[in-house]
């Protein structure tokens, strides 16, 4: 009986100890948001939850790092249109809107600065030959290998995009993969953008 007793007590320290690690990896690992199937199996347009931030809400504070390891903050994109986008290289829903989040930046160039931050707690051993596959030209790629974002931004989900005016004040936020180039997004994005240079009336007046 005292045998049965020690093999049911290591039992039960084993499985409280499974479910600590089980849940520390959930909490590190926030779920990445399904994308629905269409009715023949296929993956069906991008499914998103966009919520508007009326009053816009000042943007917590927020460190990171290059790719090269240089630190970065929040604060340090002030006085730009910011679009924040968190994702992950085991995300699918993530990668498959990443090429659209590159041409929008090429796009709109100035007139927005997209940060790109993975959530990935390993750094460019992961992430950098995952770019190598997708060839972004124009998406700058950031790093939170410490995941401070789940917590600062209550993240319950990948990909979160957040958009930050030129105050630093967040006003929309968008749960969900999204294509970056519709006109939907397009239409969303509209009002925070400022209007582009008229290059013809700027060349006659030179």
């Amino acid at each position: 009986m005292t045998k049965v007793i020690k093999a049911l007590s290591v039992l039960v320290v084993l499985c409280v100890a499974a479910l600590g690690l089980l849940l520390y990896y959930r909490a590190q690992h926030p779920p990445a948001i399904p994308v629905p199937l269409a009715a023949n199996g296929t993956p069906a347009a991008p499914d998103f939850k966009f919520t508007a931030l009326d009053p816009p809400q000042p943007a917590p504070a927020l460190a990171f790092i290059t790719r090269a390891g240089i630190p970065k903050t929040l604060a340090d994109f002030r006085g730009r249109l910011v679009l924040v986008n968190f994702w992950a290289t085991w995300c699918g829903p993530c990668v498959a809107e990443m090429p659209s989040l590159d041409r929008l930046q090429a796009r709109l160039g100035s007139r927005l600065t997209v940060l790109a931050i993975s959530e990935d707690r390993r750094d460019g051993d992961v992430v950098d030959p995952f770019l190598a596959r997708l060839k972004l030209a124009d998406l700058a790629i950031y790093l939170d290998t410490k995941n401070s974002a789940l917590q600062a931004f209550g993240l319950v989900g990948l990909p979160t995009s957040v958009l930050i005016d030129r105050d630093g004040r967040m006003v929309w936020r968008v749960e969900g993969g999204v294509d970056w180039t519709s006109a939907d997004a397009a239409a969303k994005l509209a009002p925070y953008l400022v209007p582009e240079p008229d290059v013809q009336h700027t060349s006659l007046t030179r």
